[in-house]
């Protein structure tokens, strides 16, 4: 096979926008939000939020507002919102550019109707509710400050009300009690904000797994995060192909060296694996450094010259080393996980080796190891483009 000079992640923008139409077939009677935040799961942030819009997806999700402020500059005009933005934050350019806000304390309020001050818009909020999650969100119970701020705010033409969200605390258990609960103390946080007349127009608390399987949570908006990228939110449930999802993400890279090793030997720090027959090992050129976890040290697996081979020893900085076949030689492919049809490993097959879950995977991908974009629905392209993420 050809060779390879670097690491690659080859991203199929095809499967983003076709994974986009499974959520939106699971929620068909809510828009669909798109999240990319943490660049778009480590896909890129600019090309996964383009090809989720042309999937169906209306709306656009970001954790920090610079990654709005990124999609915006790169004139993408669909709503997005953004909702992790601490004390300080610069605002402006988010009211300015029509980016909705989410808000979960009279102080967040505060630094939003400054910055609508600033602009002379008209800010878009959202109402973060915190149902269970104890995370960011305002504490059901404690609404009523912050609601008599928003008022007086919206009465003012500072503010408008856009929406209201929570978040569920078993992401990965759709079936869990608590979601039930907090589907309810979310309704009556929207009683309590009717009676100080407000009235989002947009609720939405359904994330991957509730997207897919709890159609009591669409409301009016649902925020897929990593069914996205074709990874499924409920790896218990099956494989990604149960809910219409495909894959994105394929890591690639070349090895770097081969040699072989005998019986006894062993390899990388602290000799953590010793061959136990003679035979050989390859040098990948990947290591913590691009996101390659240190604990897939002698578990996670790879595919190379056609067949599965593990990790041997530590993983290092820049590099980790794999048993290999006689005939492997540098600049063979190495395939660190994809899809899985050609026998290769899948994200999830790396989480479950390593104990964790396959956003983490996908999303530590270092920016040392090249994105290249390939089957473009919106250009029709079928060959591997370069871009940076």
């Amino acid at each position: 096979m050809a060779a390879r000079c670097e690491a690659t992640a080859q991203i199929d923008l095809g499967a983003i926008a076709s994974s986009i139409r499974a959520c939106a077939d699971a929620a068909p009677t809510a828009a669909v939000m798109a999240v990319v935040k943490a660049d778009g799961y480590g896909h890129g942030l600019v090309p996964s939020a383009r090809a989720a819009l042309v999937g169906g997806a209306t709306w656009l999700g970001t954790a920090h507002v610079g990654e709005a402020i990124a999609l915006r500059k790169a004139g993408i005009a669909a709503p997005i919102l953004s909702w992790l933005n601490p004390p300080g934050t610069p605002l402006d350019a988010a009211v300015a550019t029509g980016i909705d806000l989410a808000v979960s304390a009279v102080w967040a309020l505060d630094e939003v109707v400054a910055a609508a001050g600033h602009t002379g818009k008209t800010a878009r909020l959202h109402l973060k509710i915190d149902t269970g999650l104890r995370r960011n969100g305002v504490l059901a119970r404690e609404i009523e400050p912050l609601l008599d701020a928003v008022a007086k705010a919206q009465a003012d033409g500072s503010v408008e009300v856009v929406g209201a969200m929570t978040h569920f605390v078993h992401a990965d258990l759709p079936d869990h009690a608590l979601i039930s609960e907090q589907v309810a103390e979310f309704t009556a946080a929207l009683e309590v904000a009717a009676r100080h007349g407000i009235r989002p127009a947009i609720r939405h608390c359904a994330n991957s797994a509730a997207t897919l399987t709890r159609p009591d949570t669409h409301f009016d908006l649902v925020r897929p995060g990593i069914a996205c990228y074709g990874l499924t939110p409920i790896p218990q449930a099956g494989p990604p192909s149960r809910f219409g999802l495909t894959p994105a993400m394929t890591l690639i890279a070349p090895v770097a060296l081969t040699k072989p090793v005998r019986a006894g030997e062993g390899v990388s720090y602290g000799h953590l694996w010793t061959a136990e027959r003679d035979g050989h090992v390859a040098l990948v050129p990947l290591g913590y450094a691009d996101g390659v976890p240190r604990a897939a040290t002698n578990v996670a697996e790879v595919l190379l010259g056609g067949r599965r081979e593990r990790i041997a020893g530590r993983v290092c900085m820049d590099q980790f080393l794999v048993t290999a076949s006689a005939d492997v030689v540098a600049g063979d492919e190495v395939v660190l996980f994809g899809p899985g049809d050609r026998g290769e490993p899948t994200a999830q097959d790396w989480a479950d080796a390593l104990d964790t879950i396959s956003y983490e995977i996908v999303t530590r991908i270092g920016p040392r190891v090249r994105r290249t974009y390939v089957n473009d629905p919106a250009s029709g392209s079928r060959p591997a483009a370069d871009e940076s993420s």
